[in-house]
């Protein structure tokens, strides 16, 4: 392989990585892509997990979702309406849920609440959707002294958490409403552009 192809999968950015590098991978390279590999297989692998658990319609809280008639005057069923946050932190990144309740983000635990688009909803086991370890020092890393598959690694990991955004939202009603935008925090990419810009000062400073 002599480059990579313009939207290359995670195994063939592997493969390249470990070419140009004669083998010698960086430790925070292989953290971020075991961790990446870990989102790709999440609705696919046989364990549980809080992305499957939100989308398992029997703990949809379906008497209080909106119903709708279509063009045939089919009643059909509304989805359930949730908030999304990125979350940053000085190692992970993390996508985080919260079901609405009146209009209002809701952090606490709720049990058959008539009011709660879920019928169970346990903070501690489906707030957090998925985390992405050691990809945030990866970026920094990157940015830094990072090659072309560093940099295709991390193009890849946003194209996958945008894939899982958008599977959520054909789910669910993500809503934006005062104080609460839809998808709120930094994204990958606009972390991204964060570093890049603290990185082109420091080096016209320099």
């Amino acid at each position: 392989m002599s480059e990579l192809s313009d939207n290359p999968s995670l195994k063939e950015i592997n493969t390249y990585k470990n070419k140009i590098n004669w083998g010698d991978i960086p430790t925070i390279y292989q953290l971020a892509t075991n961790s990446i590999s870990d989102i790709d297989g999440m609705l696919t692998h046989g364990f549980d997990n809080a992305f499957k658990q939100l989308l398992n319609q029997s703990n949809w809280n379906v008497s209080i979702v909106d119903q709708q008639s279509d063009m045939m005057g089919k009643v059909t069923t509304g989805k359930p309406k949730i908030s999304l946050y990125h979350h940053v932190n000085e190692q992970h990144y993390e996508l985080h849920c919260y079901p609405i309740i009146n209009d209002e983000r809701v952090l606490q635990a709720q049990f058959n609440n008539p009011h709660c688009p879920f019928i169970k909803w346990r903070p501690e086991t489906m707030q957090m959707l998925f985390r992405l370890n050691s990809l945030i020092p990866f970026i920094v890393y990157t940015f830094q002294k990072g090659d072309v598959a560093d940099y295709a690694l991390i193009r890849y990991a946003n194209k996958r958490v945008v894939e899982l955004i958008l599977l959520l939202q054909q789910a669910f009603d993500i809503i934006d409403i005062i104080d609460i935008i839809d998808i709120k925090g930094y994204t990958i990419a606009e972390f991204c552009k964060e570093i890049y810009h603290k990185h082109s000062q420091s080096q016209h400073k320099a």
